[in-house]
């Protein structure tokens, strides 16, 4: 029985390291092609014949990509505070006042999570041009500053605050403000981690709206920045894979960092009925 247990071990890890291996090698193929020369590229060595850090300083001196860099970090910061603010703040609403029409305000809510983006685009462009938003910061920000999901994650999670310490919270003499800032969000931070993590890994890696909205240059994110590699009739590889591997820094950063709360927001969300 134990030989049989061992076996099925050795078995799954064999299954989780060939699985890990075809996860990371896209990973390593990008960073490897950043170091070659554009002759290099369709070379399926993975280190590279003739390392070079040129595609990085041209990357860095040439092109805008440290605006770009700047742009996207901008852009995802000032989203997730919006989210974590606006999206907590109702959904501590829906949670622990009652009032009339409070589910239909929460199912309209959830409905907007089924509309796919596709069929925003055209509303939020009119929206933008008619608020002169394009070639604007607020014209690629405006359509994630609250979202459905986010004000569904912390309705659920304000769930397991007690209502006996909201209850003593007025009692002492706090406001609704202070309740929902002093005593409901310390108890719900898996629940603030992740949605951050996420709110913002998502704008750093948006493309399709910031492509429609922006069209200057100094105001490019990341990903549309890059895109401009890739030409009609030719796609500069080597350019493209640098600024993947030097933009993907950050999103590693986080992950690090905040993994424990990553983890532990996805298994508690999970668990939140």
């Amino acid at each position: 029985m134990i030989k049989f247990i061992k076996e099925n071990h050795i078995i799954a890890y064999i299954i989780l390291g060939i699985g890990g291996l075809a996860m990371i090698f896209p990973f390593v193929w990008m960073v490897s092609t950043s170091f070659k020369e554009p002759w290099d590229v369709f070379n399926l060595a993975i280190i590279p014949p003739n390392p070079t850090l040129n595609n990085y300083v041209r990357l860095l001196t040439v092109s805008n990509f440290s605006r770009w860099f700047f742009n996207s970090f901008l852009v995802g910061l000032s989203v997730t505070v919006s989210v974590i603010f606006f999206d907590s703040l109702v959904g501590y609403t829906l949670c622990k006042f009652s009032f009339k029409g409070k589910n239909v305000i929460f199912i309209l809510i959830l409905s907007t999570m089924m509309i796919p983006t596709e069929m925003l685009v055209i509303p939020w462009y009119n929206m933008s041009r008619e608020l002169g938003w394009i070639n604007n910061y607020w014209g690629i920000m405006f359509p994630g500053l609250m979202t459905g999901f986010g004000t569904f994650l912390m309705r659920q999670f304000f769930y397991s605050v007690p209502d006996d310490l909201i209850d003593a919270g007025r009692i002492d003499g706090l406001n609704e403000f202070q309740i929902w800032y002093k005593v409901a969000m310390p108890l719900v931070k898996p629940a603030v981690s992740a949605l951050a993590i996420f709110t913002f890994l998502g704008n750093w890696n948006a493309f399709l709206w910031p492509l429609i909205v922006i069209s200057d240059n100094n105001l490019y994110t990341l990903p549309v920045g890059l895109a401009f590699f890739s030409g009609e009739f030719q796609t500069e590889w080597e350019m493209v894979m640098t600024g993947a591997s030097v933009a993907t820094i950050p999103v590693l950063i986080i992950f690090l960092i905040f993994q424990k709360q990553i983890v532990e927001g996805i298994a508690l969300t999970g668990l939140k009925g």
